[in-house]
């Protein structure tokens, strides 16, 4: 056994079938009444890590169990957890790619639907699979088109400014709360038509769903305690008569006149669109700030480079994702470099060890906003690629566009706040001093 950081990884003899077998020497292999997916478990040399993913030591710090789970194989038993894990570019790319071996059905967290009821109705875009995934997600794609998304393009912009300089008016702000927060709380629900009042339930309601995706731990018990008030509002504004008209939320309820989807599935959608909306975009501006508030140099270039505002953006994705992980469910037995994975095994996609793979990303470690970060899996890949990234893309370029032609310098005045999520990675303060330009 070879001690990791991440855990200890031991490579022994072992059935995927039986997560008790993981520990012995050696399994029996299967008898000729097996059937061909069960024959596939023959006896193989397993990576084995001991590590718990979602402990607080490795949401605080992943990288060192990431580094540890890319090493030791490109698929790793977790035996906490009796799971599959893959954390290389490579086959997280090929799996996330892959709906008709690795679905989303069964759910993309560690509950498996099939086998316990979901804790509330599955999202249409996120935990299905064709065919049915495919007629809601071409009605969201209509509704995301890049004629929509262009028309929103100026408001954001000028909003962008306005938040930017209200912070700056400030100078010591809570970056967190004063740009992460602001400023996709006042795009975002105004794109979609959401009320003004009671907008701030859409983050606790968001921190909640995404804790869902991990284990019944203390997190999510907190979290979902913390979202209680927030939960009728998020159903509230998921029926027609809440949205404005002309918002995103009112075109999905029209593809439902149209006959594309039911009422009931229209509001599934937009509830969709409100869970997925916020925290990821909210979380990837903060990683973002927190990467340029701890690399002077790196801001300094998008400060005289604004048209790099994209770029940066997309490289603190790559660098701090804050979407770190999703499940799959194996349809059929597989075979992934040498490692037998049986059907109906859970498969741990660790999409932020895949955006630091070294054998994807030169000097994958360090932040650079030159870097062209194109590939990374930030936002999936795929057919169940997240469909709002382009509308997170979009916010994200429009405030670090106004950042970058108005602040001279981020000076980090206090260690950022860690917010702790079992998928999402993120930040809940972040002290700086912003320096005019």
């Amino acid at each position: 056994m070879n001690r990791a950081s991440g855990g200890d990884v031991a490579t022994t003899a072992a059935s995927t079938q039986d997560a008790a077998a993981q520990r012995t020497e050696q399994v029996d292999k299967p008898t000729a009444s097996r059937d061909a997916a069960q024959a596939l478990q023959s006896t193989r040399l397993v990576a084995t890590l001991s590590a718990d993913p979602f402990a607080t030591t490795n949401l605080l710090d992943p990288y060192p169990m990431h580094r540890a789970i890319r090493d030791a194989a490109p698929a790793v038993w977790l035996e906490h957890y009796g799971i599959w894990a893959m954390g290389r570019h490579a086959e997280v790319h090929a799996a996330l790619s892959d709906w008709s071996t690795y679905s989303s059905a069964a759910g993309v967290g560690l509950s498996d639907f099939r086998k316990e009821k979901p804790w509330r109705p599955p999202s249409l875009l996120l935990e299905a699979d064709p065919p049915e995934h495919t007629r809601a997600r071409a009605v969201v794609t209509g509704v995301l088109s890049r004629a929509a998304l262009n028309g929103l393009r100026d408001g954001f912009r000028q909003r962008a400014v306005e938040v930017v300089e209200a912070a700056l008016a400030r100078r010591d702000i809570d970056a967190i709360g004063a740009l992460a927060h602001a400023f996709p709380l006042a795009v975002f629900p105004d794109a979609v038509g959401l009320p003004r009042e009671g907008r701030d339930n859409l983050l606790p309601y968001g921190n909640m769903a995404f804790n869902a995706f991990g284990p019944r731990n203390e997190l999510l018990a907190a979290a979902m305690k913390d979202a209680a008030p927030a939960t009728d509002w998020i159903m509230a504004q998921c029926r027609r008569e809440a949205l404005a008209p002309g918002g995103l939320g009112a075109r999905i309820f029209a593809a439902a006149d149209a006959g594309q989807v039911t009422e009931h599935e229209a509001g599934l959608l937009v509830r969709s669109l409100l869970t997925a909306g916020v925290d990821t975009t909210v979380h990837g501006i903060g990683n973002a700030l927190v990467c340029l508030a701890r690399h002077p140099a790196e801001w300094n270039l998008l400060h005289q480079r604004p048209a790099l505002a994209r770029q940066a953006f997309e490289e603190a994705l790559r660098f701090e994702s804050p979407v770190q992980t999703f499940f799959r469910t194996t349809t059929r037995a597989v075979e992934i470099g040498g490692t037998a994975i049986a059907a109906d095994s859970k498969v741990l996609l660790l999409l932020a060890a895949a955006n630091r793979d070294p054998r994807r990303w030169p000097d994958p470690d360090r932040f650079s906003v030159a870097r062209s970060p194109a590939g990374h899996v930030a936002f999936g890949t795929g057919i169940h690629g997240c469909l709002g990234q382009m509308l997170a893309r979009l916010e994200g370029e429009a405030l670090f566009e106004a950042l970058a032609t108005r602040v001279a310098r981020i000076e980090l005045l206090d260690e950022p706040t860690p917010l702790l999520n079992n998928t999402l990675r993120g930040w809940s303060r972040l002290p700086v001093r912003l320096h005019p330009a």
